[in-house]
């Protein structure tokens, strides 16, 4: 059975799978499957995004938007010590990502719900972080960044990574209509970390 990332898939073909990685010097094990994003190794634009991050000075709850099997959530509890919901419309997605959490160490910083973009998202948070599913299609991604910013906290951060050839310029156009100040923090091999700021 063909699935995607972005879909709900628990009827997908299921062959877990364990990968280790380190990020800014911090080791992570992450237990994959069939039917998610980057299930062979945490992807370069994930990684590059983790990288740049910097939450230094947040005290304040955090959503990772498409959470996948949970590296950015985990990643930013691990390191900052905040709160992070997860969300992700794909259910197989965020029951690896919850199992993660625990796997690494961080279950009573996070959680998680099936949410379709931030349509099941009712409190506001301080940061919101996305590696956006290109595949979804540029509604759904702006879709996104629009709903990030209702859900923003005044002052609060959307921090994105996206490719340069998959809509870097629209994006960083369509972050401009919405947020007050919006900087691209780094550039790595085509991958853009931009930081929005309400």
């Amino acid at each position: 059975m063909t699935t995607h990332y972005y879909t709900n898939n628990l009827d997908a073909d299921s062959k877990p799978q364990h990968i280790s990685v380190t990020v800014a010097g911090q080791h992570f094990s992450f237990q994959t499957d069939i039917g998610v994003f980057s299930k062979s190794g945490l992807d370069f634009g994930t990684k590059t995004l983790l990288e740049a991050l910097d939450l230094s000075g947040k005290t304040g709850k955090v959503l990772d938007v498409g959470c996948g099997y949970g590296p950015i959530a985990i990643y930013v509890a691990k390191t900052y010590g905040l709160q992070v919901d997860m969300v992700d419309v794909n259910e197989r997605s965020l029951g690896l990502a919850l199992l993660n959490a625990e796997k690494n160490g961080v279950k009573e910083k996070v959680s998680g719900f099936v949410s379709h973009c931030l349509d099941q998202v009712s409190e506001m948070y301080e940061v919101v972080i996305t590696n956006p599913p290109i595949r979804a299609g540029k509604q759904t991604i702006f879709q996104i960044y629009e709903q990030s910013y209702q859900q923003l906290q005044t002052a609060g951060e959307l921090w994105v990574v996206i490719q340069k050839k998959q809509g870097a310029a629209s994006t960083v156009k369509k972050l401009e209509t919405l947020f007050q100040e919006v900087e691209i923090v780094a550039k790595e091999k085509g991958y853009l970390i931009i930081r929005a700021r309400k």
